[in-house]
């Protein structure tokens, strides 16, 4: 018994020294990153729009907090963005269920929620103070198929195969939980449900925004594959924003 003992102490030290070293050779990685899976990768020196941590190769940018709401809502944006544009091209049926995930101040899900009376529109977001926003907004406009839904970092928080389409407008690049929060989406989605993503061309050096608030299509085809998305189209129709089409298998 005295042999065993020792021999496990033994195997114990030894252990803890290799896992030490590991991280002493390997300064990059954060100690606590996950080791059970390779999704996500940690560098201690990322870009200062970043939050260190990396998935499919691309730095996950910083959230744009409650703070920036006004910028949300500004004036110019129609103009600068062509946000009806959006609206107009995302083939709504008036009983769909939509998803407007990141939904901020849900600018987005009080111009689509008058165009599917009888379904309506889910404004996601993690923030309680965009919420807020939209709940006093939705008073405001009286507008009552918007309903206020809380998410965690990793849940988007929807009922199981509720949703026809789930939209992202610049918001997928600052999601934390990138894969988490998409295979939420994906069991929200009912079979054949879309999702679309709306984000600025990385592409395009003359797009006047910040690196890792950019996406390439080939990117975000990247990244919607690795979920099980299947990319249906790319509507050039904005003047600095990708539109891209995904769907949900039927089977």
């Amino acid at each position: 018994m005295k042999f065993k003992l020792k021999d496990n102490f033994v195997f114990l030290t030894v252990g803890i020294i290799l896992i030490l070293c590991s991280w002493l050779l390997n300064p990059t990685l954060s100690p606590t990153a996950p080791t059970a899976s390779a999704t996500y990768q940690y560098k201690s020196i990322h870009s200062p729009d970043g939050i260190g941590k990396f998935y499919q190769g691309r730095e996950i940018a910083q959230v744009m907090g409650h703070t920036g709401a006004s910028w949300l809502e500004r004036p110019s944006r129609e103009a600068e963005e062509q946000p009806s544009k959006i609206v107009n091209a995302i083939d709504l049926k008036p009983n769909d269920v939509v998803a407007d995930i990141g939904a901020g101040t849900g600018y987005l899900s009080f111009r689509i929620a008058p165009l599917i009376p009888q379904g309506k529109v889910f404004a996601v977001d993690i923030q309680p103070e965009m919420l807020d926003i939209i709940k006093s907004l939705k008073k405001e406009k009286n507008i009552s198929n918007v309903e206020p839904i809380l998410a965690t970092e990793s849940n988007p928080n929807l009922p199981p195969e509720s949703v026809d389409l789930a939209i992202m407008v610049d918001a997928y690049h600052e999601f934390e939980y990138p894969y988490e929060v998409m295979q939420g989406i994906i069991k929200a989605l009912k079979p054949g449900g879309r999702v679309v993503l709306v984000e600025y061309r990385a592409e395009n050096p003359f797009v006047m925004i910040k690196a890792l608030h950019k996406m390439s299509q080939k990117q975000v085809k990247k990244e919607m594959q690795a979920v099980g998305l299947v990319w249906r189209e790319t509507k050039n129709l904005l003047p600095q924003q990708h539109l891209m089409v995904f769907e949900k298998p039927q089977t």
